[in-house]
């Protein structure tokens, strides 16, 4: 039997509080190391915070977000668990929305945003770019001060998963869920079986019906653990996030936060057996 445990997470992060959200995301790791789980997933730009709006656009987000990434490395807090962390990324000239995947002190990949929330309250396009490369991964020279500090000097960037030995793990973030063909239907058909989406909706009406049937929906049919991250709280725009962060097996919700906790941190946790997901998935050979 196969049994995985996985952690993510609700965080009430601060647009441009570096030091806040960096306490919040170590605790979050901490107390997720401590329940026993492997795989911490936290919230869409937790670094810097989601609602930065044109602070993205300032080099100083960009570095302080990096120094934040490279104090969680060097330290222990992912010695023995996969963390996606997320954070703004230049590459050449572009900005990406992305999510850092980090285990035992090293960055195994970056995998940027494919599509941007860009409706309604969202804006990203008018920050960051789209990664359009799904046939590649390229490699990113990582900045001088984190090369030192992890002893790496370049990392897979684009859109790909980590394979071990005994499943495959892949990010989808936010709103590439919503999109006519998600990244997960390809990953599951390549055999991922545990997806990641970090993400920072806002509270809206109904709207965690939408987002709980789409997770339900993604995994129904095509068997799979749906990780979902979510911010909570104001960051200080005008928009107030509501957590639920959740984790569905199979189209089944197994376990979920809080939707409008006062707490900073709140992580939840779920042991997920992944023989089920085989099992599932052997119906519709």
């Amino acid at each position: 039997m196969r049994l995985l445990k996985v952690a993510s997470c609700n965080l009430n992060q601060w647009a441009m509080d570096f030091d806040c959200n960096l306490n919040n995301i170590k605790e979050s790791i901490t107390q997720a190391k401590q329940a026993g789980a492997v795989i911490r997933l936290g919230p869409e730009l937790e670094i810097t915070g989601y609602g930065c709006e044109d602070h993205f656009l300032e080099l100083d987000t960009i570095n302080h977000g990096w120094e934040c990434l490279k104090e969680i490395l060097v330290g222990d807090w992912t010695d023995g668990i996969l963390c996606s962390v997320g954070m703004p990324v230049i590459k050449g000239s572009e900005r990406y929305n992305c999510q850092v995947l980090c285990f035992n002190r090293k960055i195994i990949m970056i995998r940027p945003k494919m599509w941007l929330a860009n409706d309604g309250n969202y804006r990203e396009l008018r920050w960051f770019t789209a990664w359009k490369h799904k046939d590649q991964l390229v490699d990113f020279q990582l900045p001088s001060e984190i090369a030192e500090a992890v002893l790496q000097q370049s990392v897979p960037f684009g859109y790909g998963y980590l394979r071990f030995l005994d499943t495959a793990v892949a990010a989808e973030v936010c709103e590439e869920l919503f999109t006519p063909i998600p990244p997960h239907a390809e990953l599951a058909l390549n055999g991922v079986e545990v997806f990641m989406n970090a993400s920072g909706s806002h509270h809206q009406l109904r709207k965690l019906d939408v987002r709980l049937r789409a997770f339900i929906g993604a995994t129904h049919t095509r068997g799979g653990v749906y990780m979902y991250s979510n911010q909570q709280g104001c960051d200080g725009g005008r928009l107030y996030y509501d957590g639920c962060s959740c984790v569905v097996v199979n189209g089944e919700v197994v376990a979920q936060g809080s939707q409008f906790s006062l707490r900073d941190i709140e992580v939840v946790t779920a042991q997920v057996d992944l023989d089920a997901v085989a099992s599932l998935r052997g119906i519709y050979q």
